[in-house]
């Protein structure tokens, strides 16, 4: 080819992947190599040289090796654009980097071998026949009922049981003083006064709870547990402790009358508030959350596998061997370290283990290039704002500073990603709600 001087040869294997075999002359290479000395002497300072000034033997005595790879690099540069050119494909249609499977320096120059991939043609005349039917479960006057006395549950007022003989049972409350004590010692963080404690929450140590049944208003009792193993705390971690507790008050869930006034502090904003308009809306909830479980539980997956079965299309190479690099470094970061240390030391190993997420990595990017192709025949997008907001209660349920993790996903390019899962999520709902 003229504009190498490369003998190229393309081969197209389908209608995403094309493989190239060229070889780049030492002409090439050495004109290559003083255009980019030439430019290199213009902005390098060297010592005993004005800047621009360096004579091109002094550049080259001195960064040789490294022009030399900048010069391979240039004509590598100029034969992709050269492919690119033979297959009449636009440089934005490539996907991926294209992998260099073949780099070898030869007397007459460097022989090559590219494979490079693009954008695939999708059918989308399939799409309907992968969508599941949809049946969401009818909500019952009893779910309804249940879901209103569990919210009225929640907002009553807890009161005090007076009666000195009352013994304490599951489902109450408990205003308990403990000290806590590890081989005869109390230890930091193991005391409190007054504090609410609800039976059978098993929000402290197992057997804690349980221990304390029974008791009546202003008995003592010492109780006995073991901490956890893998309790955080590494001090305390398997060891055996005795808690002594005094039961200061049992208290329990009032009674809320469930009644338009009810109706009204739960919906402030809605002034015609009343028992029915409640349960109406009540149901609505229930209804919506049935549909999210059945999709995600169970109709979603469905439609994933239906996609991955019925819509077949060539898939980019590069674009599937990357999927499968990330693939593989997320199972290897989730063996155990001696596993990996084994597998480092067996190259073999590292190519099978890489290889068996072959089947998976096709998979995601076959339904990842279908869920763009939907997404822009629908006009479906995920604004920018949903995607930080996401970010945002993400962060709040892990306890994690919302800022210092949006700059985390920033800096590791993650934003993409979180914005893609949504967008799939977004299709497939879409796709499903055709079927209600």
């Amino acid at each position: 080819m003229s504009g190498t001087n490369a003998s190229l040869k393309v081969n197209k294997i389908n209608s995403a992947n094309a493989v190239a075999q060229a070889t780049i002359s030492l002409d090439m290479l050495d004109k290559k190599l003083d255009k980019v000395i030439k430019t290199a002497s213009k902005n390098l300072k060297i010592d005993g040289f004005r800047k621009g000034h360096v004579p091109a033997a002094a550049v080259k005595k001195r960064y040789g090796k490294q022009l030399e790879e900048d010069a391979q690099r240039e004509c590598v540069q100029d034969l992709l654009q050269e492919i690119l050119k033979e297959l009449e494909i636009e440089a934005h249609k490539m996907l991926g980097d294209p992998r260099i499977m073949k780099f070898d320096k030869k007397d007459n120059g460097i022989e090559l071998e590219v494979e490079v991939s693009f954008s695939p043609t999708i059918a989308l005349d399939k799409l309907e026949e992968c969508i599941p039917e949809v049946k969401i479960p009818p909500v019952k006057d009893s779910d309804v009922e249940k879901r209103l006395e569990e919210i009225a549950n929640a907002r009553a007022p807890l009161v005090s049981i007076s009666d000195s003989r009352h013994k304490l049972k599951e489902d109450e409350y408990a205003k308990i003083d403990f000290e806590g004590f590890v081989d005869d010692k109390p230890f930091e963080g193991g005391k409190a006064e007054g504090y609410l404690l609800k039976i059978g929450s098993k929000s402290f140590i197992e057997g804690f709870e349980d221990q304390l049944i029974g008791m009546k208003k202003g008995e003592e009792r010492d109780i006995n547990v073991t901490f956890p193993k893998e309790y955080h705390e590494k001090k305390l971690a398997g060891k055996p402790a005795v808690f002594k507790v005094k039961l200061q008050e049992i208290q329990t869930k009032g009674k809320i009358d469930i009644d338009d006034n009810f109706a009204k502090t739960l919906f402030p904003d809605d002034k015609d508030a009343s028992v029915q308009s409640m349960k109406d809306k009540i149901k609505e909830q229930l209804q919506s959350e049935k549909k999210q479980e059945l999709y995600n539980e169970k109709l979603k997956e469905i439609l994933v596998e239906n996609i991955n079965e019925k819509i077949t299309f060539d898939l980019p190479r590069t674009v599937v061997e990357q999927e499968m690099d990330l693939l593989f470094r997320n199972a290897f970061m989730t063996m155990p370290k001696e596993e990996q240390e084994k597998l480092l030391k067996d190259p073999e190993s590292v190519k099978e283990k890489r290889e068996e997420q072959r089947e998976n990595a096709e998979k995601s990017v076959r339904v990842t290039f279908v869920v763009d192709a939907i997404a822009k025949r629908d006009k479906i997008d995920i604004p920018e704002n949903e995607v930080m907001t996401t970010i945002y209660y993400e962060a709040m349920a892990m306890r994690q500073d919302p800022k210092a993790m949006f700059e985390y996903y920033q800096k590791n390019n993650l934003i993409a990603v979180v914005k893609m899962a949504m967008l799939e999520d977004k299709v497939l709902t879409t796709l499903l709600d055709k079927r209600l």
